[in-house]
Parts: C-alpha cells; structure tokens; sequence
C-alpha cells in the first residue's frame, strides 16, 4: 500500500506589504518546511500596491516538494467597517449601538468583497446582509 502525500493548506493573516518571517508567517510556514523568507519576499511584492497595514487573509497550498502557492484575499469584513467609521473596535455585545453605517456604505464594501473568488456566486444582495450581520456584531446600527 503506497502512501498518497497531499497538498497542506495554511491561512494566515498577513499586512499588506509587511510580511516578515516573524510570527504569524514563519512558525505556519516552517513547520511544514518551506522557508518562510521566500513567501515574504513573493507576498511583499504582490502586496506593494496595496496601502501598508491592511489585513491580507492569504490562503498557501503547500505541495509536498516544499513549494507553495498563495491566493490572497480582500480584508476582513470587520476590519472594513471598522476603518469606514473611524474606529478602533466594536462595542461587541454589550447592546449597546454607538455608531451608525449607512446601506451605501455596506452596499459598498459589499463590492469590494464580491471580488473573493469564494464570494462571487453569492451575489450583492446576500454579501450585504452578511455584512449587515457582522455590524450588528460589532454594535453597529445599520440606517437607510
């Protein structure tokens, strides 16, 4: 009986433009034995249009000859909401609706995440009530 070496998946979020081979990078990369200063250097480059300190969820296959691929992603939901209204952190679940956000502007960010190749088939309508859900989340009031 032969034994069948599969591909390893690793998801990791990186900063646009700042990967090092610190943690998070190189503990999930040099485990599985790839070196992690290659990928720095790949993601960094792909990454350098994009405005510094973004969160980037980046998704690597890793073959089992040690190479890899990576497919990065749009930022995370939170994180564009977060920025949109101008601040730090969500009131979580304390009840409590401090900030307000516009359809417009979930109609947006709706956009923008409808460029993930996983979120395509969805359509804009079923992205913005995720995204209506994640403010609410966040102890955000979503108003017409």
């Amino acid at each position: 009986m032969s034994k069948v070496i599969k591909s390893q998946l690793v998801k990791i979020v990186v900063p646009a433009g700042k990967a090092t081979p610190t943690p998070p990078v190189g503990p999930a990369l040099g485990a599985r034995g790839v070196k992690a200063m290659d990928f720095c250097k790949e993601f960094n480059a792909k990454t350098a249009t994009y405005q510094q300190s973004i969160p980037i969820p980046t998704l690597i296959t890793i073959s089992p000859d040690r190479t890899f691929t990576f497919s990065t992603r749009t930022p995370p939901v939170s994180w564009l909401i977060k920025k949109t209204l101008s601040i730090d952190k969500g009131s979580g679940g304390t009840g409590e609706l401090s900030q307000k956000l516009s359809l417009k502007h979930i109609y947006e960010i709706a956009k923008i995440k409808s460029l993930d190749d996983n979120l395509k088939s969805l359509g804009l309508e079923k992205i913005s009530r995720s995204i209506i859900g994640t403010a609410r989340s966040l102890g955000v009031q979503v108003v017409p």
